[in-house]
Formats: structure tokens, sequence, C-alpha cells
């Protein structure tokens, strides 16, 4: 069988205690055995197109209105897909596992697929994982290759394929967005709204450090 893995990231890289640092760093993914949803999602925008609304080149849940979100989040909750978030606290993290912006993406990718991806996987399931691509393209090529080589740590290579797109150029990843930035400001910010209406469709959401005491800065 099938099946579509696409997933985005909140946080940032800075590892310290400045006003503007986040808290946390959250993978998260969505899986889905087709991909339904995005053309339903394109479908909507031209909807808004014609009633009128301002929507952007492509949707985003940061920037996006308020009223616009809130029927992004109607369609997501519409459609059989389930959410996978790995949390991890920046400042529980040793300084080994942070040596390098990469090295600290790849340990979450790691934990996040072997732990939340692999182990719902049938024998002869195929993964195609649609990764939202970031920073600059030295660090892009980089952050492909950790989550490649995590890939390859537990799957046969026949079972999948990689790519790395931007998020305007897929509409899944757009819905993936929308499920990350949910979890995120529960994390940082502790509301609840958006998340409390996609949280049935959380299968995993794991605080890496959850059982950790001691922060490193």
């Amino acid at each position: 069988m099938r099946r579509y893995i696409f997933s985005d990231e909140a946080g940032d890289f800075n590892f310290s205690k400045q006003p503007k640092a986040s808290r946390y760093f959250i993978l998260c993914t969505i899986s889905v055995d087709n991909c339904s949803i995005g053309h339903e999602l394109m479908d909507l925008r031209r909807d808004m197109i014609w009633r009128g609304e301002n929507v952007r080149g492509h949707f985003h849940a940061v920037d996006d209105l308020p009223h616009i979100r809130e029927e992004v989040y109607k369609l997501i909750c519409s459609h059989d897909l389930t959410i996978q978030a790995t949390i991890m606290e920046k400042s529980k993290s040793m300084p080994r596992i942070r040596a390098t912006n990469e090295r600290f993406f790849k340990y979450g990718w790691l934990y996040h697929f072997k732990n939340r991806i692999v182990s719902t996987l049938g024998k002869d399931d195929e993964l195609q994982i649609t990764a939202a691509s970031i920073g600059t393209k030295k660090g892009q090529r980089a952050f492909s290759s950790a989550v490649n080589d995590v890939v390859q740590q537990n799957l046969p290579r026949k079972q999948w394929q990689t790519t790395f797109p931007k998020s305007a150029a897929d509409p899944c990843l757009q819905i993936a967005d929308y499920c990350t930035w949910a979890i995120q400001r529960k994390w940082e910010l502790g509301k609840t709204e958006k998340y409390d209406q996609i949280q049935g469709m959380i299968s995993h959401e794991y605080d890496l450090w959850s059982h950790g005491t001691t922060h490193y800065y």
C-alpha cells in the first residue's frame, strides 16, 4: 500500500533564553493514504477567489486571516488523516546533540521517524515523504541529507522516495503547516483553540525530554 507523509517544523535553532527564541522545536507529520485533501484545498482557494477573499499565493497559517484559517481547519477535520508530533524542549538538549543545527535536526527526525512513522507501517507499505524545504541552499542540503539518512536507516530503499519542495508547491504541505501551527501554539503559548479542533486526529504527540530535569542554558 502506498502512503504519503508530509512534514513541517516549528521553532528555531536559537539555543538561548533570548526573548524571541522559541522554547520548543517541533517536528510534525501528517499521514494520508491519498492526496485528495490537497486537491480540495486548491478547490477551496479557487472558491475563495470567486468570493473576493483576500487570499495569498498559498495557505500559510501564521499569515492567513482568521476566517480563512477557520475554513482550512474545517476542511482538515473533514478528512481521514493522522498527525504525529515530536516536541523537543531545546534547553534540555545536551550540548553534543545541538553541536550543529543539522545534528539537532537529524536527532529529532531519527526519533520521530523510527518511533512515530515506521512503527505504524505494514510490511509491504511504500512511503512518499515530502518535507518542506527550510533555510539557505547550503542548510537545505544538510537537512535533506539528514532526512534521507534517517529513512535509509529504517526502510529498504525500494520502499520510499523523498522530495523537498517549497510549501507553495504542494497543498498537502500547507495542511501540514496548519497542523504544526496549531500544535506550536499549544506548546509555546498555551493557546488551544485550533489544537482542540485537530486533537482527535493526533495519533502521536510526544515530549521527547519530558522526564529530563536539566536545562543546559
